[in-house]
């Protein structure tokens, strides 16, 4: 039990900063500001079940995938990593600026649709994907898979939709608390333990070539 619970904090915590719950947060509550509370938690519901269907089949489709590419768990984490760090990076240097320019803005005027009364359809994309689970989350759990398995991996991924379940229920009354301005000081603190983590990914898939060679 303490090496399962050891794995599944291990497991658990790349995934938790990959999704980035604080910086997803605010864009889902701008896409839906203008829904009733209802409307918000069916879409919340079925983008976390469109969500959850893509992570569980890359999870138990990981090892196809690595047979059909003939690639190795170190090419991943390299090529993974560098993913990462670029998503993070990007996220801090480029979020605000994108903010200013009205990407938000534009976003919602696309994804809501209030003229006859009715939301427009979004659970599958972009809420559910790529926003939950998107290339990071995927090379997060295809990472974990291979190294810790499918249960502990199954089961941070549980785990991580349960907190974004939680955290876009109460969001909205949390965020018009502390204001945007706290959400944004936070997701940039998730951004750059990311890039540290996918370094830390880079690194182990060198040395993991390093040392298989």
């Amino acid at each position: 039990m303490p090496d399962f619970a050891a794995a599944l904090v291990a497991a658990f915590l790349p995934l938790f900063v990959a999704i980035n719950i604080p910086g997803i947060l605010p864009l889902y509550i701008g896409m839906t500001e203008t829904f009733t509370n209802d409307d918000r938690r069916q879409l919340l519901i079925r983008a976390l079940l469109a969500a959850l269907v893509l992570a569980v089949l890359m999870l138990f489709a990981g090892q196809v995938i690595f047979d059909t590419l003939g690639i190795t768990l170190n090419d991943l984490r390299v090529g993974g990593g560098l993913i990462l760090l670029v998503i993070a990076v990007t996220d801090l240097a480029f979020g605000d600026t994108k903010d200013r320019r009205g990407g938000k803005k534009k976003d919602r005027e696309k994804l809501t649709d209030r003229e006859e009364g009715e939301p427009v359809d979004l659970p599958v994309v972009p809420l559910g994907i790529p926003l939950i689970i998107g290339p990071g989350a995927i090379t997060t759990i295809l990472i974990t898979d291979g190294a810790y398995g499918w249960l502990v991996t199954l089961a941070s991924i549980i785990l991580n939709m349960a907190l974004v379940f939680v955290a876009f229920t109460f969001g909205p009354a949390l965020l018009k608390l502390f204001g945007r301005g706290t959400s944004k000081a936070v997701a940039k603190v998730a951004s750059l333990f990311l890039a540290a983590i996918s370094v830390a990914m880079i690194r182990a898939g060198i040395l993991g070539m390093i040392g298989a060679s």
